[in-house]
This record gives C-alpha cells, structure tokens and sequence, in this order.
C-alpha cells in the first residue's frame, strides 16, 4: 500500500497551497478533467479551496477542459457531460471564475473517419494514432490559444505518482526546482501543477467519500461505477509521455491497444442493465481480430496510402560479432559494422554475419527469411490501410450495432458514429476510392432510413453509371480504374485554380505510385522481389560511404 499523503500533511495544507499558487500571479489555470476519480478529486480540492476566497482575490479565469473522444466509455461520457454542466451552473452561482470546455477532436480526425474513410488500421501500442487525434491534439490546440490571449498558462493535472514507476520518473524528468511546478515537456509558456500528485489511490477515495461535491455530483455514484468495472481512470492526456490507457482504465470501448477490454466484460457481468453493452464489445473484437498478422492479407491493402509497397526489413544492418578493442587491450566489443542484408559475412571482421532476431531476441543469420528459433519473418511485407471490403462491412455492422442498442436502451437519439462523420467518410471514398456510387449514404439510408445524399460540389456530378462505365472501360485496355479516377479527381479539384504548378506535382505523384497489379500473386512476388534488390543496393551503397568515410 502507498504511504498516504496524510502522513505528512492534513487537508487544510493541501487546500493552502491551491490558494498560494493561484494567487501567486495572473496566469490563468486549465484544468484537465477526465470524468474519473483522480480528475474529480483535483477539480473538487481547486473548487473548495476557490470558495474560501473573497471575490476581489478571484480575479484568474479557470478553465475547465475535458477530451470528447466521440468513442468514450459510455458511463465517462454521460458523467463527463452532466458534471460540466452542473460545473458551470454552480460556479456561476457562487461567484467562481470557473468555465467548462468540453473539447472534442475536428470531424476529419476522428476515429471513424481515419479508421472507415482513411483506411487506418484498428491502433496498437506500436501504432497508437489515436492518442494523439483525438486527445493530445485538442488539448493542445485549447491550451496554444490560451497561451496566444494570455502569453502563459498553468495546466493542473489530476496525475499521481503512485500510479506507476513511469509515471513517476515522468513527472519528476520536468520538475522545477524550489516549485510545486514543471515545465510542460512541449509549450514553453506552459507550466504544471499536480495537487494531488502524493496522494495514494486510497487517500482520493477517501476525501470523495468523506467530503460532499460541491458541483452536486455523487462521488458515491462514481465508486460505484469502479466497483462495477473493476477499473480505473484514463487520464486526460497532454502529451505522448502519458501511457496508454491500458488493462482495466476506463477509456475508448473501440480500444485495441489493449488485450482485454476488461471493464466492459465487468460492467455487463456486474449488472443486467449494462447488456446493451454486449454490442459495444463485439465491435470492438471484430477489430481486434483484425491485428493478427496472420490475417492481414485478408483485410489489409497490399499497398501503403503513399500508393506504394513497403518491406519491413534491416535497412542497416549492424554486425554484433565481438572483435578485439584496440582501446581496451585484452577487452573486445560489438563489430557495429553496417552491412548490406545479403551479405553471408561481415566486411570488417570477416566473420559470419550475425544480428538479434527483433522478436526473440536470438542470434541469427540476416540472409534467413524466417528465425530459425521462433519462426518470425525477418524480411516481409508491411501491409497498408484497411481494404474498402472491410470497411463497408463494418460501417455495416456499425451501424446496425447503432440501431440495436437504440432498441435496448430505449433511446432513438443514441449513436456510435455521427452524421457528420458518415460525410466525411463519402467525401474521402469519392475522392480516394472512386465511389461514386456513393456507398456510405446507402448504406446509411438502408440501416437508419434516414437519407445523406447531399453530395458537396466539390465532389463532382460523377454516379454509378459513370463509374460502372468507367472501370468497364478501365478493364477492357487493363488500366488501373482507380489511377483514372484519381486523375479525374485531381482534375476537378484543380478547375479554377490560377497556377498549375501544384497541379504538376499531385499528376506526378499519382502517376509514381505502384499501379501494377497487386492483386496477382505473380506479379506482386515479382514487385517484392525488386524491392528486396533495391533494399540491397542501398545498404551497399552505405556500407561504401561509412568505409570511404573511415579511411578519409
């Protein structure tokens, strides 16, 4: 168990040093509020240590900033959203310069958009795009505008340091001496402040239970909520040194970072009311099932989104054979030699070439395409975006997962992804996919009932006849249709435009993409087997310039 604060310091110290640091200087505060119980406890210690203030000494605005994923756990969402509010109607009433901003991210960056329209893969620890478009990115654009009205900001975060060893050396790396602040590790006029940073998990829950909200939220409401999902807070996240929401937090229900979603299997195995929730965890699975690499080839493009095709392979090959230290006589080191990953032998030491498998760590030969002790491919394919197949079928399934906890809840306003969000995916399918069929708005008028079919003139007047015309046409002199349609685009896009310059350029780039035929098998070996030799020809060419570098 943490030593709790208490130990060393009583609640009238904690609530002395808010007050001290506020009045310190006129920098207005922004506070990050999660909806969970360590966000809840700081807004909570700021808003009774505020009201013990005379109004003339409460002359710095407070904002208070909460993240909308448009993906949240629903019970966050819902409590983030009624606490704002009842936020800013007290506040009000009692005279503190408190505000709420409940920030959400621009409709081009959310989740669906980038994960149906853009194609982008469901996210992993590796690939983890989502933190930052859908919660650093709104929390640094509020926090730049601040920072442009008021030329400094003080950020207040309901961080700890019991939460992690991580998170406690990354709290400490951006300390300032003498101060109860840090430096923000990316904004120069920003600054931190952690009030709670000592406090033990036990030591929030105590002042929640013992001491009453002064918004007119339950704390024990919101116990209960983490006695249900045996989890706990996902923190509002500034920057990328905040781990990812892992395990038990509550987060994203798309989440697949993760493992185990483990708070929604808890929530629906804890109470009857929350099956609805049984949607939500299916969706979130076909997603999931999606990451093993031995299905990509089934739903994962074969091309990147640059339009080309990618090997993931040693560029740089470093020798690890140990040779004799000239500066440590009797001692050795790493070769470190870079090599070319055709070689069978190093060309310094002239031993046989060895390098660590990236996954199990063994020494291994770089000219085998597979390990020899865990079978992992060294040399393979990095596959591009989510193939149009599947999302189709899953905007599909989305949409009637929508429609099936709207039944269950008995709630006809409820939705997993906007209307809004269904335009933007058309537009990018138009543009990006040919789809003048216009897909999307089918789909979506098929499910729901509901027509969208208010195509942007940017879109151009092309429909399925045009495009089933068009990729006939296509296949007939085996031409890639969606080259044609991308230079079709390009072209209206580009009407009215005073220089044709940038016009050149996007041709170029269309026309250097890889549009032979990926689909067949042979010719995609064929293409795989060029990118290998050109791989090759490259680590040659900088084994030359390191050596040539050496001897000059």
């Amino acid at each position: 168990m943490s030593e709790s604060i208490f130990e060393k310091k009583n609640i009238a110290d904690v609530l002395e040093e808010i007050r001290t640091v506020y009045l310190n200087d006129n920098r207005p505060w922004i506070i990050g509020f999660s909806g969970g119980k360590d966000s809840t406890c700081m807004v909570q210690l700021v808003w009774t240590a505020l009201s013990k203030l005379s109004p003339e000494k409460l002359s710095k605005k407070i904002y208070v900033i909460s993240s909308n994923t448009l993906v949240e756990a629903p019970q966050i969402a819902e409590r983030i959203t009624s606490s704002l509010d009842r936020m800013e109607k007290n506040a009000e009433k009692m005279g503190l310069p408190i505000g709420t901003n409940l920030l959400r991210p621009p409709t081009s960056d959310t989740f669906w958009v980038r994960l149906l329209g853009l194609g982008y893969p469901a996210p992993t620890i590796m690939f983890r795009w989502c933190t930052d478009m859908l919660k650093i990115s709104n929390a640094d654009r509020f926090i730049k505008d601040t920072v442009s009205k008021h030329g400094e900001a003080i950020v207040l975060l309901g961080t700890r340091k019991s939460e992690s060893v991580v998170r406690e050396k990354s709290m400490n790396l951006y300390k300032i001496d003498g101060s109860v602040l840090s430096r923000h590790s990316q904004f120069d006029q920003t600054f931190v402040y952690t009030p709670i940073e000592d406090f033990s998990s036990e030591d929030v829950w105590n002042y929640l239970l013992e001491n009453q909200n002064p918004w007119g939220e339950e704390n024990r409401d919101l116990l209960a909520m983490y006695q249900n999902a045996n989890a706990s807070e996902c923190p509002l996240v500034i920057d990328t040194t905040t781990p990812s929401c892992g395990g038990g937090r509550f987060g994203c229900w798309t989440c697949t970072v993760v493992d185990d979603q483990s708070y929604l299997t808890n929530l629906i195995d804890n109470d009857e009311k929350n099956e609805w929730m049984i949607v939500l965890a299916e969706l979130r699975q076909k997603l999931k099932d999606t990451q093993n690499s031995t299905v990509w080839e089934k739903y994962r493009e074969r091309k990147r989104r640059n339009g080309r095709i990618d090997l993931k392979m040693h560029d740089e090959i470093k020798c690890i054979n140990k040779i004799p230290d000239p500066d440590n006589k009797g001692k050795t080191k790493k070769c470190d030699t870079i090599n070319s990953s055709s070689s069978d032998k190093c060309e310094k030491c002239l031993e046989p070439l060895m390098v660590k498998c990236k996954k199990c760590n063994k020494k291994i030969s770089p000219s085998v395409n597979k390990c020899n002790f865990c079978l992992e491919p060294l040399i393979r394919h990095t596959p591009g975006p989510y193939k149009m197949e599947f999302r189709i079928k899953y905007l599909r399934d989305l949409l009637l997962g929508q429609i099936k906890i709207q039944k269950l809840k008995n709630d006809p306003d409820m939705e997993l992804i906007l209307e809004e969000e269904i335009h933007e995916i058309q537009r990018i399918w138009r543009m990006e996919q040919g789809d003048w069929k216009n897909t999307a708005y089918a789909i979506y008028a098929e499910i729901t009932g509901k027509n969208l079919d208010n195509v942007q003139n940017e879109l151009g007047n092309f429909s399925e006849t045009e495009q089933e015309l068009l990729e006939k046409t296509c296949s007939t002199h085996n031409i890639s249709f969606k080259l044609v349609s991308n230079l079709l685009n390009l072209e209206l896009k580009s009407q009215g435009a005073n220089r044709h310059s940038k016009v050149f350029d996007k041709i170029k780039s269309e026309l250097s993409k890889e549009w032979r035929d990926v689909d067949n098998n042979e010719e995609f070996e064929k293409i795989l087997s060029d990118l290998k030799k050109k791989k090759s020809i490259k680590n040659k060419a900088k084994i030359i310039s390191v050596e040539e570098i050496t001897e000059k």
